[in-house]
């Protein structure tokens, strides 16, 4: 499996943006699909996954999104009302299974990464 991150770039407080990863295989509709992101001086931390539901990080509940076009084999990342925190290098991650983890170990397959830097 090869995932493919697209989306990244500058944007200013309260602005949005919209991730996409594309994915390779056969079976995506079976694959877990998760975003994590890694800012600047701290650890990747998970922010939204999507299997048969959705689940949030706290930090992003409310804002954030997360979808995917099984017909398109891609999962996207809707970020609205966005806050310089949220700056970050975001990733995308797929297991070859159902269900959401939340842990980098839960995943078996990773994207490149793509920037996200928001301005005050």
């Amino acid at each position: 499996v090869q995932l493919q991150a697209s989306g990244g770039g500058l944007v200013q407080a309260g602005g949005s943006l919209r991730l996409s990863c594309a994915a390779s295989g056969r079976t995506f509709s079976d694959y877990g699909m998760a975003w994590f992101r890694r800012a600047p001086g701290k650890e990747r931390d998970f922010v939204a996954g999507i299997s048969q539901v959705t689940y949030y990080s706290d930090s992003v509940k409310g804002r954030f999104t997360i979808s995917r076009d099984n017909a398109k084999n891609t999962v996207y990342l809707q970020m609205n009302s966005l806050k310089p925190e949220d700056t970050a290098v975001y990733y995308c991650a797929a297991r070859v299974r159902l269900g959401i983890g939340r842990k980098l170990a839960d995943y078996d397959y990773w994207g490149q990464g793509t920037l996200v830097t928001v301005s005050s």
